[in-house]
């Protein structure tokens, strides 16, 4: 068997040229929110290193992007096994989420072309549409189309928050595919990923093995009040939607408290009139609950839908509720995590296994295919910012991880 070898400058260069597209010089950071002209310019770099590699490239028809390393007999479809992140971005974001999965499944199959062997079974290297969620929503609104979770048509006609029908998006980009919606389905799935939390960084491990990820639910809240004048209106006559919204935060507080293993965010809120002088007659806020247990996270849904109808009887507002996303947790495939394990022990790395807090493509491809991840420190836990950082060395090993296990996994033969 020839022993494959990583190149890892071409990684590290090509990381760093998709990191330079959409940069923004004011504060360092990156914006290539899905289907603009940035991403669009990501999308051509991303298919020119691909053809570079002689892969065959594929766009299905919601944009997902797929580039694939036949095996020996020229099969690219059966029994494959899947790289998969995404090259979206949120705002004013680091050059390593998601991106450094998808350059480093690139980096997996050049190694087959430099030794020029073929694997046994095929490589694709996938970039899924819209992972991060900025323009539209659902999040890893790709992956979970690809595993059913999704229609197409749902997909296209999903409208942003600039108003825009993601179809017609695909369309003007140039990236509205012709391959059916999920016609690849792997036979097992890896994804590469920095951490995006500080465990890895704060206790000097080098590689995590990522066995579980957390259950994720999203709503968003708007609450109904009366406007009056904060000068004129006793406090017990008051119907105060800013109130309101300000219990809601405390009570999320107290029940991550109270309910192990909970995280709670209310990431975003607005008021109106918004005026310093009057009671607010609106608030919308909206709400992150994540738990890596089903049972707990359901409780704490469930507490938080009593504390509403509390807040309205006493207060005598209205609150209405939107899902904006719900998935549970995931617990990846067993054998892949200790192929993980296995591959950092032979390259005598460190690592342990872990709980990933942030949502990934692998949660949603989890549900057509056995799948586990891999992830590499994050420095103070930093990320969806500009200073996101993990050093070089830590990248390279992450790669270095990736390879042995997909070379573990698949046997290669000469070409």
């Amino acid at each position: 068997m020839t022993a494959l070898v990583l190149d890892a400058d071409t990684l590290l260069e090509n990381i760093t040229t998709l990191g330079n597209i959409g940069l923004e010089p004011s504060n360092e950071g990156r914006s290539r929110i899905a289907l603009t002209d940035a991403e669009k310019l990501g999308r051509d770099q991303l298919v020119t290193w691909m053809k570079g590699l002689d892969l065959e490239v594929h766009i299905d028809e919601i944009g997902n992007l797929f580039g694939i390393l036949p095996d020996n007999t020229g099969n690219t479809k059966n029994d494959a096994l899947m790289i998969g992140s995404h090259i979206d971005s949120v705002f004013n974001a680091g050059a390593l989420d998601g991106c450094y999965g998808v350059l480093a499944g690139l980096a997996v199959t050049k190694a087959y072309r430099d030794q020029n062997v073929s694997p046994s079974r095929p490589i694709i290297v996938a970039a899924f549409t819209n992972e991060e969620g900025v323009r539209y929503q659902p999040d890893m609104m790709g992956s979970l189309a690809h595993a059913g979770g999704l229609t197409a048509e749902q997909v296209l006609n999903s409208i942003g928050t600039d108003g825009t029908r993601l179809g017609d998006e695909l369309q003007r980009i140039g990236y509205a595919g012709t391959m059916p919606l999920g016609t690849l389905i792997p036979s097992q799935y890896l994804e590469l990923h920095i951490e995006q939390g500080p465990v890895l960084d704060s206790e000097g491990i080098k590689i995590g093995a990522v066995a579980n990820l957390q259950g994720i639910s999203w709503q968003k809240i708007q609450i109904k009040g009366k406007a009056n004048h904060a000068g004129t209106t006793p406090m017990s006559m008051r119907h105060d939607a800013g109130y309101v919204a300000a219990s809601i935060i405390a009570f999320l507080r107290e029940i991550t408290e109270t309910m192990p293993g909970t995280l709670a965010t209310v990431g975003s809120i607005k008021f109106e009139p918004n005026a310093i002088n009057v009671i607010p007659r609106m608030t919308e806020l909206t709400v992150d609950l994540r738990n890596p247990d089903n049972t707990m996270l359901m409780a704490a849904e469930q507490a938080l839908a009593e504390k509403l109808e509390i807040l309205r009887r006493e207060e005598g507002v209205t609150i209405g509720t939107e899902v904006l996303a719900r998935f549970d947790p995931v617990i990846f495939d067993e054998s892949l995590v200790a192929s993980i394990e296995k591959a950092a022990n032979s390259l005598n790395i460190s690592h342990h296994r872990m709980t990933s807090g942030a949502g990934h493509d692998a949660q949603m491809i989890a549900r057509i295919a056995p799948s586990a991840m891999i992830f590499v420190p994050s420095k103070d836990g930093v990320s969806h910012n500009p200073k996101e950082f993990t050093e070089l060395e830590d990248l390279i090993l992450g790669a270095e991880v990736l390879l042995t296990t997909v070379d573990s996994l698949l046997s290669n033969v000469s070409g």
